[in-house]
């Protein structure tokens, strides 16, 4: 104590204000705390230590002369009470992407705005689905209002390409609008040059040739412009006129069929999304049979009251159009996935994509099934069944490979194949269920040059041979890599424990070697 009374006035004063941007810190993060008041001006600025800009700002803030792109040292002067929270681009865009999920129940080609169309907003590629809703001005009208229930105001526009739909919901006098097909060139002259999305620098350069609206550009030559800008002028007013396509990056990739259900009442229980899927499921059989195709997986969306969206994804190993099938794959499903599916207030929407189909013969149904017939349909059953449960990168299946190498005569694939599509020769001698991964190395004890093994230590254990089969002599492959590869003489071996092994020495001693080394390549039971 008695040194600090002691220290310079000047230095006691450089040690109040240092301790000043901590007393700034923690009152910016009281605030930060408080809940924002939507009837004062609140801004978004950007998280800058240096001069931070105005990103976004609230109607109460635009009133008060506010907008973005100004510096927010100079708003504070201007209102001197002002309401602040940084940017965070990460949560505006995972924000973005929820609402993205959401808005699929309307179609499921739902894509986000790029970096140009200022990422604010969702493309809703609504071709054929307006029908469900009954037409486009009730769907306009539901999103509009579900919107409005969540807080969420909204400018909707819609029209036959993304371009015009941008340019009505950005810079139209009302909140919501319709387009009709072939008035596009109408709709946009009254525009900005803004509403082409244009950069920022193009807009002022055209605005500087006394370009100010996007109908002065329409009947001009576009020679001088393409000289003069860059293609991104052209290109845009092309794609907003349907000129040109404009590609649309979705969420997911639109399915291949869809069905989707509208409750009157909300369900929360296994066995009435199950019920429901089903239903779903019924409809989409026509469809499929007409077009001779079969269902390989299957997206099940669930819609909740409060505007969450849950994916359930699940495949099937063959092609199925069996309502029943999924319903059992389904019903697996949830109950692997029943902690993580929160059901809320219930689910009011649900959705079935089948996103990924095969061609799929037609079938017998009046007279009995073979057996063959049969014993697929059961393992192709238990297989699904297992990949529900397990999940699919825990369910293996074995495919057949035209090699006599054993390592290569099989490979191990994510579907079965038909049973019909493995050799149907049978080899002399039989051949090990389980295959090591690799051949491990063993000492064994053998008469020379090439007498059958005798005793064999293998994984620290010596055992005697009591009896054995073979050698069954393989070469390596001469149309292949490693044709140069040693000679090997497989054996069958049992030990004095009854312990079966199947073994092979490689290299034809006295002829590829002088120092045969042996393996173990696999086990039977």
């Amino acid at each position: 104590a008695a040194e600090q009374r002691e220290q310079p006035a000047a230095e006691q004063r450089k040690l109040h204000a240092a301790e000043q941007p901590k007393l700034h810190a923690a009152e910016r993060k009281r605030s930060s705390r408080a809940p924002v008041n939507p009837a004062r001006p609140f801004v978004i600025a950007e998280a800058s230590e240096t001069a931070p800009c105005i990103v976004a700002v609230n109607p109460a803030a635009a009133d008060a002369g506010l907008a973005p792109g100004m510096r927010l040292a100079d708003a504070r002067a201007r209102l001197g009470s002002l309401q602040v929270r940084q940017d965070d681009p990460m949560a505006d865009t995972a924000a973005l992407e929820r609402l993205a999920h959401w808005a699929t129940r309307y179609t499921p080609s739902v894509a986000l705005f790029k970096a140009e169309s200022g990422t604010d907003g969702l493309f809703l590629d609504i071709t054929g689905a307006a029908h469900l809703l009954g037409g486009e001005e009730n769907l306009l009208a539901d999103l509009a209002e579900r919107l409005d229930a969540a807080n969420l105001p909204a400018r909707i526009a819609v029209a036959e390409t993304p371009g015009a739909a941008w340019a009505l919901a950005h810079f139209a006098r009302t909140n919501r609008a319709i387009l009709p097909a072939g008035t596009e060139a109408n709709a946009l002259a009254p525009l900005p040059i803004e509403a082409l999305r244009l950069d920022p620098a193009t807009a002022v350069t055209l605005r500087r040739l006394g370009l100010k609206r996007v109908g002065m550009l329409l009947g001009q030559h576009r020679a001088p412009f393409a000289a003069r800008f860059e293609k991104e002028l052209l290109l845009r007013l092309d794609r907003a006129l349907g000129r040109a396509p404009e590609p649309l990056a979705f969420l997911t990739p639109p399915p291949a069929y869809t069905q989707i259900r509208t409750l009157l009442e909300p369900i929360d229980s296994e066995e009435a999304i199950v019920a429901v899927a089903t239903r779903l499921m019924d409809d989409l059989v026509p469809r499929l049979e007409t077009d001779g195709k079969g269902a390989r997986a299957l997206r099940l969306t669930l819609y909740r009251v409060d505007g969450a969206a849950h994916e359930i994804p699940f495949g099937l190993a063959l092609p199925t159009r069996s309502p029943e099938h999924v319903a059992r794959l389904l019903r697996l499903r949830l109950e692997r996935h029943a902690r993580s599916l929160e059901a809320g207030f219930g689910f009011e929407t649900l959705r079935l994509s089948v996103t990924v189909v095969e061609a799929m013969a037609p079938r017998q149904r009046t007279l009995a099934r073979s057996d063959e017939t049969e014993r697929t349909r059961r393992c192709t059953r238990l297989h699904d069944a297992l990949r529900q449960r397990l999940g699919p990168q825990s369910v293996r299946h074995l495919a057949p490979v035209e090699s006599h190498l054993p390592e290569r005569s099989q490979i191990s694939c994510m579907t079965p194949d038909d049973a019909s599509s493995w050799p149907a020769f049978e080899t002399a001698q039989p051949r090990p269920p389980l295959l090591l991964a690799h051949p491990e190395p063993a000492n064994v004890v053998a008469l020379v040059p090439d007498g059958p093994p005798l005793r064999i230590r293998w994984r620290g254990t010596l055992s005697t041979i009591a009896r054995t089969q073979g050698p069954e002599r393989i070469a390596a492959e001469w149309w292949r890599d490693g044709a140069d590869a040693p000679t090997r003489d497989y054996y069958l071996v049992e030990d004095g424990t009854g312990r079966r092994l199947w073994l092979y020495r490689e290299g034809i001693p006295g002829r590829e070697t002088t120092d045969a080394r042996w393996f173990v390549h696999g086990l039977f039971p």
